[in-house]
């Protein structure tokens, strides 16, 4: 195989991946940053994530912008993951109970999840979802992917949700997506 060809098979990573991966990295070389990153989902603290945010060329007066960022780092920070997971969100919200999703108590969190109209409420929604995700489940999350759906969820709501709800909604493995 060329180097062109492997370049070609290879994508470069995005904005979110190189986002997550350099939180990971951060966080395993300095507790305190990763102390102050874990409260940059509170609304009274997140400011204490600007200068990252800030560096990555996110705008901080949009809150469509800087809100999917800060709820991810804060995640990233709380996280015990060594690198980025493949665990959808719609699947890791089924898996947290014991009936999947059938239980009702996962079908509220889904349901209340996709009632979201707004990016502001959505990670307000989000913050203990993903705590609740986080403490019962050891398999990471993709957080490059939830970020991507998080940025894209103003411009395609319905989209994100739909894919949100199929995940959770899926019998097997082999149903979710890639």
């Amino acid at each position: 195989m060329s180097d062109p060809e492997k370049k070609q098979s290879t994508p470069p990573p995005d904005r979110a991946a190189r986002f997550v991966d350099f939180v990971l990295e951060k966080c395993r070389q300095d507790k305190g940053y990763a102390a102050r990153l874990r409260r940059a989902d509170n609304p009274d603290t997140e400011y204490q994530s600007w200068e990252l945010l800030a560096g990555f060329g996110i705008n901080l007066e949009k809150e469509d912008q800087r809100l999917p960022f800060a709820l991810t780092a804060a995640a990233l920070a709380r996280s015990k993951a060594a690198a980025n997971g493949s665990l959808t969100l719609g699947r890791a919200i089924a898996r947290c109970y014991e009936k999947g999703s059938e239980s009702d108590q996962a079908r509220a969190r889904i349901r209340r999840l996709l009632a979201c109209e707004d990016t502001a409420e959505l990670c307000r929604i989000l913050r203990s979802l993903v705590t609740l995700v986080q403490s019962r489940i050891e398999e990471p999350l993709d957080y490059a992917d939830l970020l991507r759906q998080l940025l894209r969820f103003p411009w395609n709501r319905q989209d994100v949700k739909a894919r949100w709800a199929r995940q959770f909604y899926a019998k097997s493995t082999a149903a979710e997506e890639p």
